[in-house]
This record gives C-alpha cells, sequence and structure tokens, in this order.
C-alpha cells in the first residue's frame, strides 16, 4: 500500500514538473520573430517604372517596404538588422495570408500570396525558402519557429503514439471477450452433456422399476414364487 502511494506521489510531481515546463516552454516561444534573409526578384510588373516598389505584407498587418530591392536578377541579402525588420512575427501556429507585392498606382500587382506558417520553418538553421517561378526567391529566418515544429511534431508523435495504444488495447479486450466467449461455449456444451447423461440414467432407471412394478402385479417377477 504505501509502495503504491510513492508511486502515485512521484508520478503526480513528475506531471507537475512536465507542466511548469511545458508553461514555461510556451511563454518562451509566445513570439516568434520572422525576418528576411534573401530575396531575388525576377521580373517587375509595371512597364514605365525602371525601379519597382517591393514590399511585405500580411493580411490585417502594415506594409512593409523593400528599399534596397530594385533590380531583377539580382540576389539581395540582409543581415536582419535593417530598419525595416522584422517583416512579420507570429504569437501561436496559427498561419497567415502574407505576400510579397509590387506597389502600383491603381492596385499592387502580386508577386506571390501564400499561407504563411510557423511549421514552415522545418531546417533547424530556422530558414526557410519560399520559391515561385518567374516571380520570386526569397528566404526567411526564425528560429524560435522552429520549436513551434518541434512541438508540432511531438504532438503528432504522441497522437500517434495514443492512437497505437488505443488500437492494441481495442485488439486486446477483442481477443479477451472471444476467448471468455468460447471457454463459455464450451462449459455450457460439457454441462449439457452431463445433464443430458443424467437425465438418461434417470430415465433408464425409471424404466427398470416400472418393469418391476408391472412383474410384482402379474406375479412373475424373481420373488412371485416366494411364500
Amino acid at each position: 500500500m504505501s509502495l503504491r502511494r510513492r508511486l502515485n506521489s512521484r508520478d503526480f510531481h513528475v506531471f507537475l514538473l512536465s507542466s511548469i515546463l511545458l508553461s514555461c516552454f510556451a511563454g518562451s516561444i509566445s513570439s516568434a520573430i520572422v525576418t528576411l534573409d534573401s530575396i531575388e526578384i525576377f521580373k517587375t510588373h509595371e512597364w514605365l517604372s525602371t525601379k519597382p516598389t517591393v514590399y511585405f505584407q500580411c493580411k490585417e498587418e502594415n506594409r512593409t517596404l523593400l528599399p534596397d530591392v530594385t533590380k531583377t536578377h539580382v540576389s539581395y541579402t540582409f543581415k536582419g538588422e535593417e530598419s525595416w525588420q522584422p517583416l512579420t512575427e507570429f504569437s501561436n501556429k496559427k498561419c497567415k495570408r502574407c505576400g510579397f507585392y509590387e506597389e502600383d498606382f491603381l492596385k499592387s500587382d502580386v508577386f506571390d500570396e501564400w499561407e504563411f506558417c510557423p511549421s514552415d520553418f522545418t531546417n533547424p538553421d530556422g530558414r526557410y525558402n519560399h520559391f515561385k517561378d518567374k516571380e520570386l526567391n526569397a528566404t526567411f529566418l526564425c528560429s524560435e519557429c522552429v520549436l513551434f515544429g518541434t512541438e508540432s511534431n511531438h504532438a503528432s508523435g504522441s497522437h500517434n503514439g495514443a492512437k497505437g495504444m488505443h488500437l492494441a488495447l481495442v485488439i486486446t479486450i477483442s481477443v479477451l471477450i472471444l476467448t471468455l466467449f468460447i471457454i463459455g461455449l464450451v462449459a455450457a456444451y460439457k454441462y449439457w452433456q452431463r445433464r443430458k447423461k443424467q437425465q438418461e440414467q434417470a430415465r433408464f432407471l425409471k424404466l427398470f422399476e416400472e418393469v418391476d412394478d408391472i412383474e410384482d402385479e402379474l406375479g412373475i417377477g424373481p420373488l412371485s414364487g416366494v411364500i
């Protein structure tokens, strides 16, 4: 009894420590900053403009102008310390609708627009490359986003492990029920055989008793000549 209490106490302390660590971990990645590491545009959308005005923007956020990006087929690299950095930040695992655009007098032209997610940053160095054919090639940097991906993979692994355990438990219970059912059938069959045998013996004995009674009544029994 005391051993069980110690085990329960140990499990509780492990659970409590894990909860505290997860809370601290969640707080540490509450804000993941995304910077632009490099970009190359392959064309411009304005025929009259010699220097395009390129900017990055996520839905419901302010646009970020890229003043250095003025020529096509030139790879621009950045340190992440520029005045216009960072591009955006993630406060959770939820994706954003973001894109690169070229400013126009009437309506901005789109280089590309996509669902930008923290889980995109799968490389250990925190880099994510986004390529759009005939439009652009951009590399983003977000070291904190790697933690989101790790947490997501851990959750997925835990979920798959739970599914595997659930399936194994269902199979085990099914086999156990089937085994008990077969044992019950065998026991019921043996009981029926024994019961049938007892009934046949009782019927046979009763038949002999009836024959003896008839012989006694007719006086032809083995003791009928004895006075």
